[in-house]
């Protein structure tokens, strides 16, 4: 199977592929249906399917990225958001902003299951490596929903911070970050207990967002996108935030490479990337990009990056060895979500 990136574009209503070889535009592909919105996209363990989120036509597209066309679109709740699909691609959680639910679908026949009822307003979705639970971020009551994947029931709520807007688990499964742009903090949850351990509070910037854990489970970088231009760093054996390291403006996310060695941070404000060594946790380097930088994916051989810029409707792509800007391929309208298919 050809290499391909897919990008989700929430002003045209399709989803572009890339060739990863060639750095080319193959097809766009058009998903949902009326008003559609394309938001999040994930690709299934197996590399056979994609599962697009549709924010505006309240339904999940999926994609066969062997022709590169859509099968079908699976009606959920309204305003699905994020998407995680389970380690053995037996089921996809899809998290629906305005209905308060996750929709549970089956990926073998393609069908809605059930819709499970959650906190208000759940913006994230995290699933532990083991594929036991899902973690819902609920931003509009302040509460992480735990679901249980096996029965497809909530079992939980655990109470935050003030208006949590990301999960992350980390590689053995045993604990969450969740960002809480409300009250510049990180609330810790064990795993096992399904308790809140602690609050990161030294801060964690002005408004944290985005976070990425290291492929070793040593450390997670926080990324904060209200107009600031930090990047915290947490010890997670001591949940403490060890520094905070100057990016650009208004870092919205944040890609760390297989090896664990440099992150890459998009700058929304700057319309750069940081590059961050991780061993030093210093920047080495702004690479200008495109207009309005919001995602940054890097391929799993840990060459390239591809970064979408919203305000300029392309993807930029990035050589890691080199951390210099190769190209800039023209995508569809507000490009706003990458996903490779290795």
């Amino acid at each position: 199977m050809a290499k391909q990136a897919y990008v989700a574009n929430f002003g045209s209503g399709t989803v572009s592929v890339i060739d990863l070889q060639t750095n080319t535009k193959i097809t766009d592909i058009t998903v949902g249906t009326v008003g559609t919105k394309p938001y999040s996209i994930e690709i299934m363990p197996g590399k056979k399917r994609a599962y697009v989120t549709n924010q505006g036509s309240a339904n999940v597209s999926v994609l066969d990225i062997q022709t590169n066309t859509k099968i079908t679109d699976i009606a959920v709740g309204n305003v699905p958001a994020s998407i995680a699909i389970t380690p053995d691609g037996k089921r996809a959680y899809v998290g629906n902003f305005s209905s308060g639910s996750v929709s549970v679908i089956d990926i073998q026949t393609n069908t809605k299951l059930t819709d499970v009822t959650v906190g208000s307003q759940p913006v994230h979705i995290a699933i532990t490596p083991d594929g036991k639970r899902t973690y819902v971020v609920n931003d509009g009551n302040n509460t992480v929903s735990v679901i249980d994947i096996q029965t497809n029931t909530k079992i939980k709520d655990i109470t935050v911070g003030v208006v949590p807007v990301h999960i992350a688990i980390t590689p053995d499964g045993k604990r969450a970050y969740v960002a809480n742009q409300g009250s510049a903090n990180v609330s810790v949850i064990d795993t096992q207990t399904n308790t809140k351990v602690t609050d990161i509070s030294t801060p964690v910037g002005t408004a944290p967002g985005f976070t990425a854990i290291t492929p070793d489970g040593k450390r997670a970088y926080v990324a904060n996108n209200d107009y600031v231009s930090i990047v915290s760093v947490i010890d997670i054996q001591t949940n403490t935030k060890i520094t905070d390291i100057t990016a650009g403006n208004d870092n919205a996310h944040i890609a760390i490479t297989p090896d664990g060695k440099l992150a890459y941070v998009a700058n929304v404000l700057s319309n750069t990337v940081s590059v961050i060594d991780i061993q030093t946790n210093t920047k080495i380097k702004d690479i200008a990009v495109g207009t309005t930088p919001s995602y940054v994916a890097t391929t799993p051989d840990g060459k390239r990056a591809y970064v979408a810029n919203q305000g300029s409707g392309n993807i930029s792509v990035i050589d890691l060895q080199s951390n210099a800007k190769l190209t800039d391929i023209t995508v569809g309208t507000t490009p706003i979500n990458i996903a490779i298919n290795p």
